[in-house]
């Protein structure tokens, strides 16, 4: 590709939107699909369209809100400048996350080695294969938070690959201090203290620091002003990867499953059913990268009159729910 595309504000723009908005997408096919949806959109309301294509359609409706005059640019085009488009903005993402697989890989070894003591075996920066479920400390990162990397057994089988661990069988490491609830599924989900999001939102030299009230780095340079969903589940999904023993990112890889856990992860953090747990997330996430933010704003107090209303909303939309007769 020219130098020209390179620099074009597409790739930039792709670069943000993969990180924060949606990842592992085909942008071309993307937006040719949403394209000729928006036709028949026109009969049919999107609530009518399978839920993959209307969760397309929903990053397709958010790339439109985050670049002016893109519609308009996709609809005057032909065919091969839909496509074109579509390459610049997939260059832009591909770029992003490549760039982040590379650095990630050696920043996470930092963050998982006890203090002041070495890995032992030791990891190397320069190639993964002893890492994974191969190395002690990885594997007991990267275990399944359902099951025990203490049981020899089960330690076995995932060396062995006899258990094959899909993308929505989520890792230990997603949770505060390693800790899941099966009573509490969401206690501690997505609280883990690994820097990453930090490291690739704010800058590198952030990570030792005490956040404060001005901007750097990539967030910065984008207007970031608060934590998305999106770039929650991509910052997870490139630490399972660096802590993983897989040596190539790539969206159809099946042993890592990294296409599976990302959407995974997004099909939990936009699920309307679970916003209060999002909301509270989010404002956890939000202090520790956007202190100052009004996004970081505190919860609702516990016995405010607006958590009351909040309840009595909830006890009577459980209520009505249950008054619905079985089929």
């Amino acid at each position: 590709m020219s130098s020209s595309s390179s620099s074009d504000p597409l790739v930039s723009h792709g670069r943000h939107f993969g990180r924060t908005v949606f990842a592992l997408c085909n942008y071309p096919s993307l937006l040719t699909n949403s394209i000729l949806r928006l036709e028949t959109m026109e009969d049919n309301p999107l609530e009518d369209f399978p839920a993959e294509e209307r969760r397309e359609h929903c990053v397709f409706e958010q790339l439109l809100d985050s670049y002016p005059g893109l519609l308009d640019r996709l609809k005057d085009g032909s065919e091969e400048e839909i496509l074109h488009v579509g390459e610049l903005i997939g260059k832009g993402a591909a770029g992003a996350r490549g760039d982040d697989t590379k650095t990630l890989k050696a920043a996470v070894l930092d963050w998982i080695t006890p203090n002041g003591e070495a890995i032992q075996p030791p990891l190397h920066r320069n190639t993964k294969i002893n890492c994974g479920f191969n190395h002690e400390l990885t594997g007991s990162l990267l275990c399944p938070a359902r099951l025990s990397w203490n049981d020899p057994q089960t330690k076995e089988n995932l060396r062995s690959g006899e258990m094959l661990v899909s993308g929505d069988q989520w890792p230990i490491f997603l949770y505060a201090n390693q800790v899941y609830n099966p009573e509490d599924p969401w206690c501690g989900l997505l609280r883990s203290r690994l820097c990453a999001y930090k490291y690739v939102f704010t800058s590198p030299s952030s990570v030792d620091r005490e956040p404060k009230a001005t901007r750097s780095g990539n967030a910065r340079l984008h207007g970031m002003i608060s934590v998305t969903v999106a770039s929650i589940a991509y910052i997870a999904t490139q630490v399972r990867f660096a802590l993983s023993s897989s040596s190539v990112f790539s969206r159809t890889d099946t042993t890592t499953d990294s296409e599976m856990f990302y959407h995974s992860l997004l099909d939990l953090l936009e699920d309307t059913e679970e916003s209060l747990e999002v909301d509270e997330l989010l404002t956890w996430w939000n202090r520790q990268i956007f202190p100052t933010s009004s996004a970081a704003k505190r919860p609702i107090s516990a016995n405010s009159a607006l958590s009351k209303i909040r309840q009595k909303c909830i006890a009577l939309k459980q209520a009505t729910n249950l008054d619905i007769p079985s089929v």
